[in-house]
């Protein structure tokens, strides 16, 4: 599946979105190695910091899945990703991240070019 073709399945999931107070309907869809594709949408809340972005939603509806970290092989999303969306995905080790631009166009990066030096746990 091209990235493009994958910001298209986000685009369609974007009608599910539940965003009464912006109207700012976001997709998300995931494509795991093992083919599959994931899902998510925005999910507003009258709290605000409570709401849930898209592919947060979808990272969350795969790792229910038994989907772990290195298990997803692109992340495309109908708007360019958040900040705390941009630590999510680096941490699950995203190879591709794409999304559509405000001009139509398709933009493709690797998570960690999206957030570099990204915050990682501590070992030991």
């Amino acid at each position: 599946m091209t990235d493009q073709e994958l910001v298209e399945v986000a685009q369609a999931e974007a009608a599910n979105a539940y965003a009464p107070y912006s109207n700012f309907h976001v997709g998300a869809a995931a494509l795991l190695r093992d083919g599959r594709v994931v899902t998510g949408v925005n999910v507003e809340n009258a709290s605000y910091p409570l709401g849930v972005c898209a592919e947060r939603c979808a990272l969350s509806r795969a790792v229910a899945e038994g989907v772990r970290p290195g298990d997803v092989e692109v992340v495309a999303i109908t708007a360019s990703p958040c900040g705390g969306c941009r630590q999510w995905l680096a941490e699950f080790r995203i190879g591709d991240v794409s999304f559509r631009r405000s001009d139509g166009t398709i933009a493709s990066y690797a998570a960690t070019d999206l957030l570099p030096d990204t915050w990682e746990l501590p070992t030991g």
